[in-house]
């Protein structure tokens, strides 16, 4: 099924990666795009879409083109609807003198059926993104507070530093998981990812070499398969493991061998990533510092994103296969 997809503008890169997991994408522009989707339900795993709409068509963005394709498509329906228009922010459309307001109004006129704009039992939704306007309907809009709701804040155990769980829920579906894949975080930490790997149906594994960490982590997860172990030993067997996603460490308050260095626990690490992972299959990798040279070492590098947290940290998130 073809599907249009109203992306956040919280990142350039990641939401368009991020659609890999649902299906191929077809078309992009700024907070838009159009992929093709075998299951729509499976959309609802997505941390940085905000609305799920079945792909109707798209045209020019100008009210003369977006009637036409209205006067195409002929839709009717017997049901409540509405029209929605939006404009994106940022793109070129800024300067085009067309309202919102106008294409909500053709929408309104050009469809067959009641119109309700206080409580619609469907709702039609405009997008004008760059040089296009993408007309769908919408299925679902993506309940974001949920991820609010897992706030790190609000468990037992926390610990400075540690990802939100949308961020979490972005890297492992960067990693393409599916329902029953072994899902393994090498540094687990307080448990952030394998909370959301088991939100998407994955059997998540943790281990940490840092003794706290494991106890702690037992407490922000039920019925946890952790472990305390070296990441650079791991007591898996060669292609065993579906998917790896972890959050490598860094700083002076981070639990390691006396022997190591940070940029020999990496090259480490990346070695025996590449030894569990099953072929073909996907490792996501996030760091506070570029490492795509050294993990071009030991695997394929598929993608390169940038998050900025704050003034002092961008994590540098690398999708790997083996």
């Amino acid at each position: 099924m073809k599907l249009l997809f109203e992306l956040s503008g919280e990142n350039p890169t990641l939401p368009f990666a991020e659609l890999d997991c649902v299906g191929s994408v077809l078309d992009r522009r700024l907070q838009v795009a159009v992929a093709e989707c075998p299951d729509p339900r499976i959309a609802g795993r997505l941390a940085m879409t905000q609305v799920v709409m079945e792909y109707l068509g798209e045209c020019e963005p100008t009210l003369p083109a977006f009637e036409a394709l209205l006067r195409d498509l002929s839709l009717e329906t017997t049901r409540t609807f509405a029209g929605r228009a939006k404009k994106v922010h940022g793109g070129s459309l800024e300067r085009n003198p067309c309202s919102q307001k106008e294409f909500e109004r053709l929408i309104g006129t050009m469809i067959s059926g009641p119109v309700s704009l206080k409580d619609p039992e469907v709702e039609y939704r405009a997008i004008l993104s760059e040089d296009r306007c993408y007309f769908g309907r919408v299925l679902f809009t993506i309940d974001r507070s949920a991820y609010d709701e897992r706030n790190p804040g609000k468990r037992d155990f926390f610990h400075p530093g540690v990802m939100m769980p949308r961020m979490a829920r972005t890297l492992v579906n960067l990693a393409c998981v599916r329902p029953s894949d072994i899902l393994l975080d090498p540094f687990c930490g307080t448990g952030g990812i394998l909370i959301e790997a088991g939100l998407v149906g994955a059997r998540s594994i943790g281990s940490d070499f840092d003794p706290m960490m494991v106890v702690g982590c037992r407490r922000n997860i039920q019925d946890p398969e952790l472990l305390l172990a070296d990441a650079t030993r791991l007591p898996f067997g060669s292609h065993s493991i579906d998917s790896i996603v972890t959050d490598l460490p860094y700083g002076q308050s981070v639990c390691i061998k006396k022997t190591d260095t940070m940029d020999r626990l990496y090259a480490d690490a990346l070695d025996e990533i590449c030894r569990i992972l099953k072929p073909g299959r996907r490792a996501v990798i996030v760091t506070h510092k570029d490492i795509s040279g050294l993990a071009a070492d030991h695997m394929t590098v598929l993608q390169r994103h940038d998050q900025r947290v704050h003034k002092s940290l961008t994590r540098r998130v690398l999708v790997l296969t083996g």
